[in-house]
């Protein structure tokens, strides 16, 4: 019997934005999310990608290997907590979870709560080609909700209204501009980053506008910055900021410079580190 957990909004939304050469949506066995509201909640309106559960006894087509997935979410309309005795999605875990031996999680506040705080991951469309799914359009990950986001040069020239981000931190040029705009091309060189940027940068996002950080691929640079900012923010050391980022965005990858300058930006922020780069999790 699957063991059941609690997943946050904002959780789901970086398991549906997340890519390696294209989005990660298009791997067969990646995500299996499963929509437990009645026919004509789902056909109505869904998270995009969901499958429907169906009515009554629960089921999924025969084409959808739940064991083989790395991921299962459930969702029904309001499930907020799993204290609750019954409930769509968890009666549909309970099930569906007899055949299947990792965590089964589930939306906190269902449908309407993402719907409220993504409205533009929610459609009517109930099948996918293989074709349509490699050209989703993915939005940056979430890293504060409601105030830093991380991202490539793809994210920063598409449409980020949706999200209401009002400042892009920039490693890399770019064209757009936005009411705000910080760009430091010169982050490129490995010395400057610690001594001529970390502080401006950090300072800059600590405004309270919602902040995107983009650098070209966005797993080196741009995980450097917002490695710096979690120590800047929340007073974590380098390890604990490492293990924070990587449930967003498991690909980020900072490179052994910046990594060392980290470790010298965790002693000018909190005072002291107790990180050692030799060892897990930063081999």
């Amino acid at each position: 019997m699957a063991e059941l957990a609690l997943c946050e909004p904002v959780e789901l939304y970086n398991l549906l934005n997340q890519t390696r050469t294209v989005p990660r949506l298009a791997e067969i066995n990646y995500l299996c999310l499963i929509d437990a509201q009645e026919t004509h909640h789902f056909l109505t309106g869904h998270i995009i990608t969901a499958r429907h559960a169906g009515d009554g006894t629960f089921y999924l087509p025969d084409a959808v290997k739940l064991d083989t997935m790395q991921n299962v979410v459930i969702y029904d309309s309001t499930t907020s907590s799993l204290e609750e005795e019954s409930g769509r999605a968890i009666d549909c875990a309970r099930e569906l979870g007899k055949s299947y031996y990792r965590p089964i999680q589930i939306l906190a506040g269902g449908y309407r709560l993402f719907s409220a705080i993504y409205p533009f991951l929610r459609t009517e469309k109930t099948l996918y080609t293989i074709w349509e799914l490699e050209s989703l359009r993915l939005y940056p990950l979430e890293v504060i909700p409601g105030l830093l986001y991380m991202g490539d040069l793809k994210h920063s020239q598409g449409s980020l209204w949706n999200l209401k981000i009002r400042a892009i931190v920039s490693i890399s040029l770019i064209s757009e501009c936005f009411q705000k705009f910080l760009e430091i091309s010169e982050f490129k060189k490995v010395a400057n980053l610690l001594e001529k940027h970390l502080e401006q940068m950090c300072s800059h996002i600590d405004e309270g506008s919602r902040v995107l950080i983009v650098s070209r691929e966005g797993t080196s640079r741009c995980s450097a910055v917002v490695l710096a900012f979690l120590i800047h923010y929340f007073r974590y050391t380098l390890e604990e900021s490492w293990s924070y980022i990587i449930k967003c965005k498991p690909t980020m990858r900072p490179n052994t410079g910046f990594l060392q300058q980290l470790c010298e930006w965790e002693v000018l922020t909190i005072g002291k580190t107790d990180t050692d780069l030799s060892k897990p999790p930063f081999l």
